[in-house]
C-alpha cells in the first residue's frame, strides 16, 4: 500500500478501474484497516470479502467507527453513514475517507434534500 493513505484514497477516487483493481489486490494482503475499507469501498458494487477483513482487522475504536460508517454506506443507509460520519469526524477531523463516504452516501440519495 502507499506509505500516505490520503494519497491512496486520491488514486482510488480519481483512478480508473485499473487503479481501483491494483489498490485492491494489495488491500487483500494489507493489514491497514483504512487501506482494507478504502479498497471495498471504491469497488464497484463493494466487496463483502473485504470489509469481512476490515472488520477482523479493526482494534481500535476509530478503526470499528470506520468499519461500521463504511459497511452503511454500501447498505445504503444514508441517515446511519451521516450521523456516524458526524461523530467520527469530531473525533477524527483528519479521516479523509469517512468525509468522501459520507459525500458519497449523500449524492447516492437522490431523495435527501440538502440543508442549504
Amino acid at each position: 500500500m502507499p506509505a500516505d493513505p490520503d494519497n491512496m484514497i486520491h488514486e482510488l477516487a480519481v483512478g480508473g478501474p485499473a487503479v481501483v483493481a491494483r489498490i485492491v489486490g494489495r488491500a487483500r494482503r494489507s493489514d491497514d484497516v483504512t487501506a482494507v475499507v478504502a479498497a471495498a469501498v471504491f469497488q464497484p458494487g463493494g466487496d463483502p470479502a473485504l470489509m469481512d477483513r476490515a472488520a477482523a482487522l479493526a482494534v481500535s475504536t476509530r478503526d470499528r467507527q470506520l468499519v461500521s460508517i463504511a459497511l452503511a454506506h454500501l447498505d445504503g443507509d444514508v441517515d446511519r453513514v451521516d450521523d456516524m460520519a458526524r461523530d467520527h469526524l469530531v473525533d477524527h477531523p483528519d479521516s479523509v475517507l469517512v468525509a468522501w463516504i459520507a459525500a458519497a452516501s449523500r449524492q447516492a440519495d437522490p431523495t435527501r434534500e440538502d440543508p442549504r
